[in-house]
């Protein structure tokens, strides 16, 4: 299969790639993260531990790892009334994993720009100010993450 942009050409602006470490333990990391973005009101649709689901089903060791599905309620109701195939992408998601005990990366990228790469909503007006609309909140709810 031949990709129709180059990703090592993309910049962390164009996958609206979000990065933070934080100075705590897991679980602490994760009740952060989650209020950081309920904060920015976002809710937490789903949340689950790969690593510990590929412990159970392999018996695989993996640091601490977790994903938090995020969704701002009123972004997602204009991104489907724009383009249903976004919802392939939904929720939002906002992963913490642990680097090593007591430090936590934190990592985010956003879907309504990853949409408009991957030809699942238009390249618009009206998607743009969608993904700047969304770009607004989060940043307001990783200023939250990072205020410790």
């Amino acid at each position: 299969m031949v990709l129709n942009i180059d990703p090592d050409q993309l910049s962390d602006d164009d996958l609206g790639k979000k990065q933070a470490t934080l100075e705590m333990e897991h679980e602490e990391a994760i009740e952060h993260v989650r209020e950081a973005f309920a904060d920015a009101g976002f809710g937490t649709l789903v949340e689950f531990s790969p690593s510990e689901v590929i412990k159970e089903k392999t018996g695989s060791e993996h640091d601490p790892y977790y994903v938090l599905g995020a969704c701002h309620p009123e972004m997602a109701d204009r991104a489907l009334d724009i383009s249903k195939e976004i919802g392939g992408i939904m929720p939002c998601n906002v992963v913490v994993w642990e680097e090593a005990p007591g430090r936590q990366h934190v990592y985010h990228v956003s879907i309504m720009k990853i949409a408009r790469l991957l030809g699942m909503a238009p390249d618009d007006e009206t998607w743009e100010e969608l993904v700047s609309d969304t770009g607004e909140l989060v940043e307001q709810a990783w200023a939250n993450v990072e205020d410790v």
